[in-house]
């Protein structure tokens, strides 16, 4: 998501100037690559690259391309075959050993339901969205369809198809990937055209809401920040939480815990943290993230500390079930000998975006397999 708004700002930035841009977007791996399918950067009519589509060995032979489907104003399927020992450009300085479909197309500001449009769309809601983009790997030379069709969590649908009898498979395809929450390919066909159909799932960013003002949450939200999650400061203390200490990124909050949530939205992408280093604030915090959907609650401290908490809880009345205890992530963190502020925020995050990608967190040394799931 980070880098989809960092191209819809290099866009508009572009627009302002008066220049044109092209979409260039990885739609199909086979084998290895730096990136993965849904991967994109925008290039400029001036060569401004935003974005990128590897780890910098395919992007100036990209940008070339690019600045020709610019010039041509028309679509353009590009392979790049890594495993090619033989190509020294590529192929030996990549290392990845994998067959790349890149696909670039130009921005054309006077057709609705472009991929701006789209990527305007799915900043616009704070949910999670399937994209569709069609190519031709038969018919290379042909001109490709593109990034063109969106459709939301709340069931919400955009932008243009180049067949309508392709809404029905596309939705059904669409609804399948949003169930799923994993991205997908489909081959359709239409008439006497054959489609290449990249469905990608696109969830919502992350959401980090840091019970906390104090000095040692500087780091975790600087982290929190480039990795591009939305941040949001709760404490009941106004001294802390104000904006002499905090950049304009993250969202302020001063409040009682009683009054905490009730201009925050909650969901299945949020993570919270308790870092008061105020017992009762924590405790009290803790009982009222219970009874919401977040389903990651960090609490900074020994696990005594949470003990304490659970029993102090239960003697209020309060019975946590054990659904609840698997929500909890105390102390939170993964174990990489963290000792500093920083180095405890480097590993909070860490569980954090293993937790959300659903992983365990190993190292990859150890990995048998891929790196990334098919």
């Amino acid at each position: 998501m980070k880098e989809i708004k960092a191209i819809l700002q290099a866009y508009e930035m572009a627009i302002s100037e008066n220049k044109q841009s092209a979409l260039v977007t990885v739609v199909q791996v086979e084998g290895s690559s730096y990136r993965r399918p849904g991967a994109r950067m925008l290039v400029t009519e001036d060569g401004m690259m935003t974005g990128a589509i590897s780890g910098g060995c395919l992007e100036g032979d990209a940008l070339r391309k690019a600045l020709l489907v610019l010039h041509q104003q028309k679509s353009k399927l590009v392979t790049y075959d890594t495993s090619d020992e033989e190509d020294a450009s590529i192929g030996i300085q990549l290392g990845c050993a994998g067959i790349i479909q890149v696909l670039m197309e130009p921005i054309r500001p006077d057709l609705s339901g472009n991929p701006i449009d789209l990527f305007r769309k799915l900043t616009a809601k704070r949910q999670s969205c399937v994209m569709i983009t069609l190519f031709s790997m038969e018919h290379t030379d042909s001109s490709q369809w593109g990034t063109c069709w969106m459709v939301e969590e709340d069931g919400a649908s955009s932008g243009n198809l180049p067949d309508p009898e392709l809404l029905p498979k596309v939705s059904f395809a669409a609804r399948k990937a949003m169930e799923s929450k994993k991205s997908g390919f489909e081959q359709f066909s239409t008439g006497n055209q054959s489609w290449n159909c990249f469905i990608e799932y696109i969830p919502a960013p992350v959401s980090l809401l840091v019970v906390g003002a104090g000095n040692d949450i500087f780091p975790l939200l600087d982290m929190a920040i480039i990795l591009g999650w939305e941040t949001t400061i709760l404490d009941g203390r106004p001294t802390h939480a104000n904006r002499d200490r905090f950049q304009s990124g993250c969202r302020l909050i001063v409040s009682r815990p009683e009054q905490a949530l009730e201009n925050i939205q909650t969901d299945q992408r949020m993570a919270a943290t308790l870092m008061t280093h105020n017992y009762s604030y924590d405790k009290a915090m803790l009982r009222i993230l219970l009874e919401t959907n977040i389903p990651y609650i960090g609490t900074l401290g020994p696990r005594k500390k949470l003990e304490r908490m659970l029993k102090d809880l239960e003697n209020e009345g309060v019975k946590v079930t054990e659904k609840q205890l698997d929500r909890i992530y105390g102390p939170v963190g993964f174990d990489l000998g963290a000792e500093t502020a920083d180095e405890i925020a480097l590993s909070i995050i860490a569980e954090i975006q293993a937790f959300m990608s659903k992983k365990e967190g190993p190292s990859l040394k150890n990995k048998t397999s891929g790196i990334h799931s098919n």
